[in-house]
């Protein structure tokens, strides 16, 4: 049987979950961790390995820390080096950083024959994940981000609370940067495929929320996280396993995620959070769903702030 392999990029507190999340789901049988610090991925992988034999592990997979040639005969790739946002920082406030920090991997990406599928993590997630893509001339379909995905959780867990329904009763996405420019679809909601906007209309409980303030709770998430433990970590290790399960077990799992737009949603030279199809071959279809005129022009406003931030990205040395 063909041995599914995933090297994950960055050693912080994002790829060693990430590692953490294949062990114990046992849908990888070998991860390699990379760091520019060699210490600290080969005490990770050790670390990791310690938790293998546990009773919540999947199988024994193996871990250890690697160079990029580990990329050669990988399946995957996870994309999670960077520093961790600061209190009352933006994604976008770490763009300088992260993009020199993507140079770097950038010059070892093309020493190496990496043939597999990119997920991006790495902050402002749809900026770096499309620049190492432009950089690399890779096929859209092979690169791609976790874009709205952390955004579309966050909004599933508020709006379980404020509905008092299951968060798996309920179909909902968010759309465009993982950022504050990001928005709730509010328009394609569905409690167990009933429209919750309809809903709202028959039901005076769901119309007396306010979803100003949903949007807000969602928006601020990130932030009251990092304000109060300095970083986020096991939502988006969690996205990124559940990404790499559907691409493994080819699900055809419609989910939100960051790419390369051509003319989709009325956007070029722009990579933004949308509505996506994950299988085998990774993102295989971008899926165009109606939006209301609200949400056409939010989406165009937070492309037009990627798309700013792609041309900047150019121009960092």
């Amino acid at each position: 049987m063909k041995t599914r392999k995933v090297v994950i990029i960055g050693a912080g507190h994002v790829g060693s979950h990430v590692a953490l999340g294949l062990i114990q789901s046992g849908e990888a049988d070998d991860i390699v961790l990379i760091d520019i610090l060699k210490e600290k991925a080969a005490a990770q992988a050790l670390d990791l390995d310690d938790c293998v034999s546990g009773a919540l592990c999947g199988h024994d997979a193996v871990i250890r820390a690697g160079e990029y040639e580990e990329l050669n005969d990988a399946d995957i790739m996870v994309v999670a080096f960077g520093r961790s946002r600061k209190p009352g920082e933006t994604r976008l406030d770490m763009f300088d950083d992260t993009i020199r920090m993507a140079n770097e991997v950038i010059g070892h990406l093309k020493q190496v024959d990496f043939k597999g599928i990119m997920i991006s993590i790495s902050n402002p997630a749809d900026i770096i994940c499309e620049y190492i893509r432009r950089q690399m001339n890779w096929q859209t379909n092979r690169c791609f981000c976790t874009g709205t995905s952390l955004e579309t959780y966050r909004l599933l867990r508020v709006l379980s609370a404020a509905t008092g329904y299951s968060r798996r009763s309920i179909q909902a996405m968010c759309m465009g940067e993982h950022g504050n420019s990001s928005f709730i679809v509010w328009s394609r909601i569905f409690i167990n495929g009933t429209p919750f906007l309809q809903m709202r209309e028959n039901t005076p409980r769901l119309a007396a929320l306010n979803l100003d303030d949903l949007q807000e709770q969602v928006k601020r998430a990130g932030d009251i996280e990092v304000d109060g433990k300095g970083c986020t970590e096991f939502g988006i290790a969690n996205v990124a396993v559940m990404l790499i399960k559907a691409i493994f077990h080819d699900q055809k799992l419609i989910w939100p995620c960051s790419t390369a737009l051509n003319g989709e949603y009325g956007q070029k030279d722009v990579a933004a959070g949308v509505p996506c199809v994950i299988g085998k071959n990774g993102l295989e279809q971008i899926l165009e769903v109606e939006l209301d005129e609200s949400e056409k022009e939010k989406f165009a406003k937070s492309c037009d702030i990627i798309r700013g931030f792609l041309e900047r990205a150019e121009s960092v040395k």
